[in-house]
């Protein structure tokens, strides 16, 4: 991402830190928009989210950009499948992602046996933060 530096550090203390957050991430498909709540992880300009390689979003997202929108920010996004969460390429995000969903990772919801259940990155294309009167554009 090419934000300033200042922009980046309250990007980091809204959405970094290893931490859970809670987004709106909207599709679209046949021109009919989608909005859903998705728990994401934030690093190098990039938010990550465990999904199933079969769900709606994914399949919106084949063909369309994705937008995300959170504490006083909003952005697009390209949604890229990362492929299998226990995938060997992933072990590092995803265990950094278990710290941060640590609070729900382990209900039963996810099926980590299954290799439906991927990570997702929505590769941030330009987005608009605000904080203290200031806004910052990417």
């Amino acid at each position: 991402m090419n934000w300033n530096e200042q922009a980046e550090t309250i990007m980091m203390e809204r959405f970094g830190g290893g931490k859970d957050n809670i987004l709106s991430l909207a599709t679209v498909e046949n021109g009919v928009p989608y909005v859903r709540y998705v728990n994401a992880y934030y690093e190098g300009g990039s938010f990550y989210v465990i999904t199933d390689a079969r769900s709606n979003k994914m399949r919106q997202m084949r063909t369309n950009p994705a937008a995300i929108a959170g504490d006083w920010y909003t952005a697009h996004a390209i949604g890229e499948n990362l492929g299998w969460f226990c995938a060997e390429k992933n072990r590092p995000l995803a265990e950094k992602m278990k710290r941060a969903f640590s609070g729900w990772i382990d209900n039963g919801h996810n099926d980590f046996s299954d290799q439906n259940t991927v990570i997702l990155r929505l590769k941030i294309t330009d987005a608009v933060l605000l904080s203290r009167g200031t806004r910052y554009e990417l």
